[in-house]
């Protein structure tokens, strides 16, 4: 499947005060427990993407006051390539 597939995930031996917390927030919101969980996950995975791309801008802005800006390595791979092809 895709990267983009959905799937069905069965978790199993979850503690009942979480599913009872979840039950409660959903029943708030109007929402299947189902829903609510989805929620849930979704929320937390886009929070971590946010953490980890957040880290890697720190990363590179490092790495620039380290060693300046890097070049787009597109043009210098693009002549290497018309050179060679060039030449065979």
């Amino acid at each position: 499947m895709g990267m983009f597939a959905h799937w069905i995930v069965r978790i199993r031996s979850l503690a009942g005060w979480i599913v009872a917390w979840f039950r409660s927030q959903a029943k708030q919101r109007r929402r299947s427990l189902e829903g609510e969980l989805k929620e849930a996950l979704t929320e937390t995975a886009w929070h971590r993407k946010k953490e980890i791309a957040a880290e890697i801008r720190g990363d590179l802005q490092e790495l620039e006051e380290k060693y300046g800006v890097f070049s787009d390595s597109a043009k210098i791979i693009r002549e290497m390539r018309e050179t060679h092809n060039a030449t065979h």
